[in-house]
């Protein structure tokens, strides 16, 4: 293994960068070539690739975001474009490729392994919705962005007497939704993998009213089974209560990355590049239980994501 690509794809998360580093710093350790992918997946396509050096990756620990860009790419799907993708890996003589995102970025690893190209996919993405790891890269970041912004709106909150709502990221998974909700003092925490109950929701409300409770904080994940804006419109017309919505949207993704995420990822990209070079590829590598781990990606991207249902129910218990 004498020649590595790494790209970043999907969604941004803070961390990427801090993966970028040890893969291309450890790379050039073991005597490899580096070489950076801009916009991930269809930058791939178009050719957009460059050699990387120790500069290249000078002062980008701290930074949010990825400096390699990203992208989706309807384009690499199809075959033409896949076609293009394996020819410009071709073309660059690259021996393996890393491939940093979150489920749609390895399911296209996944593609490129069966095609032949040997790759490692390291899980970034905030949503912490891959099974294979126990944290994902930018997940402890965007909880502690969430939690800032909890704070905070809890003080305006406090003043009005009013039941704010505070949408978090998390279609399918409420990872986000509980861990900030939690440590946060959430009075009420919401997440697709539970269908929200109305009743049950205005009820809690109303009995904090008549215990003395004038203000609540309810954190919610986008892919509950009820908008933002019909919980909103149902509390005031339920219950009378003032109720207000704010929607955090991409400030979860942006800012500099925790110590933890700058830590995880430091050393799963060290361990994408040492993996290569001991001829081990088309893994997904995480943390269990604080070590690294690799598993086959194509097991990796069958696995399931365990429940959240006991923090659910401590959340639920210290809320009251």
């Amino acid at each position: 293994m004498e020649r590595i690509g790494v790209l970043t794809s999907g969604g941004d998360s803070p961390g990427m960068n801090a993966a970028i580093r040890a893969a291309v710093r450890g790379g050039l350790y073991h005597g490899m070539e580096i070489f950076g992918v801009e916009r991930g997946y269809e930058g791939l396509i178009s050719g957009e690739i460059y050699r990387m050096d120790r500069r290249s990756v000078s002062d980008i620990i701290q930074r949010g975001g990825t400096i390699l860009k990203t992208a989706r790419s309807e384009a690499f799907m199809e075959d033409e474009g896949f076609s293009m993708a394996l020819n410009m890996l071709d073309s660059f003589q690259i021996d393996g490729l890393i491939v940093i995102g979150g489920n749609g970025s390895l399911t296209g690893a996944l593609k490129l392994a069966d095609a032949g190209i040997k790759v490692i996919g390291l899980p970034g993405t905030i949503d912490n919705d891959l099974p294979f790891t126990d944290y994902t890269i930018g997940f402890d970041t965007a909880v502690n962005t969430v939690l800032g912004a909890v704070g905070n709106i809890r003080d305006t909150s406090h003043s009005h007497d009013r039941i704010t709502i505070i949408e978090v990221m998390g279609r399918e998974c409420g990872d986000i939704a509980i861990y900030a909700g939690l440590t946060g003092g959430a009075e009420i925490i919401l997440i697709p993998e539970r269908e929200a109950d109305i009743q049950s929701i205005c009820r809690r409300l109303v009995e904090g009213k008549n215990n003395g409770k004038r203000s609540s904080i309810i954190i919610k994940a986008e892919g509950v089974n009820m908008s933002t804006e019909e919980l909103e419109r149902s509390i005031r017309e339920r219950t009378g209560l003032d109720a207000k919505m704010v929607i955090l949207g991409y400030i979860q993704r942006g800012g500099s990355p925790t110590a933890r995420d700058r830590m995880l990822a430091s050393r799963l990209g060290y361990e994408a590049v040492d993996l290569l070079r001991s001829g081990a590829y088309n893994k997904a590598v995480g943390v269990r239980g604080g070590k690294t781990v690799s598993y086959d990606l194509s097991e990796a991207m069958r696995m399931k994501k365990t429940s959240v249902a006991d923090l659910d129910v401590l959340a639920d218990i210290l809320s009251r």
